[in-house]
């Protein structure tokens, strides 16, 4: 424990590193506070429907967002659950984005292969009594848009995004199935 607070710190400012900008944080909120439980509603247990994001700060040099959402407490390794780009630069995602791979309502946005298979947003499942998952929410702000295919992968979004991220905030969500 007491080293992944330097580990989380250094994270975050390489990621400042990576798009050469080196710009302040944005701030992402959702319906649940940051290391709070996520409502089932966003969950396998519920509808299993994205959380709406809010996202304050955002740079007027941006030209698109990126969300990836991720559990790194998942038995096997991070498991990642949603992964979106060429997001319009705005200040709130909101709930409940279809599961296909290029989106135009409620907003734009073309969205990857999560680890389950699927094209979408599908939220924390994790394996019943394996304890508390945290789920980390993180978005990045680039400046240009991504020339990537709809249903890409994590790796192929995180190549691609090389070079061009000039803010990043993250939120981290809880949840348990007993």
């Amino acid at each position: 424990m007491r080293y992944l607070v330097p580990l989380l710190v250094f994270m975050v400012l390489g990621m400042g590193c990576l798009g050469g900008g080196g710009e302040e944080m944005v701030k992402v909120s959702s319906v649940f506070g940051n290391d709070e439980f996520i409502p089932a509603k966003y969950t396998c247990e519920g509808i299993d429907v994205n959380p709406p994001l809010r996202i304050e700060g955002i740079s007027e040099n941006a030209k698109s967002l990126v969300i990836i959402v991720d559990d790194p407490d998942a038995p096997l390794g991070t498991f990642t659950h949603w992964i979106a780009w060429n997001i319009p630069p705005v200040e709130e995602i909101p709930e409940g984005i279809p599961k296909q791979g290029e989106v135009e309502k409620p907003i734009h946005m073309i969205q990857g292969r999560n680890d389950f298979g699927r094209i979408g947003y599908n939220g924390p499942c994790p394996p019943r009594g394996h304890g508390v998952h945290h789920y980390h929410f993180k978005v990045y702000v680039l400046d240009t848009t991504l020339n990537l295919r709809p249903g890409a992968t994590r790796e192929e979004l995180e190549k691609a995004m090389e070079g061009h991220i000039i803010q990043f905030g993250e939120l981290v969500g809880l949840y348990e199935r007993k």
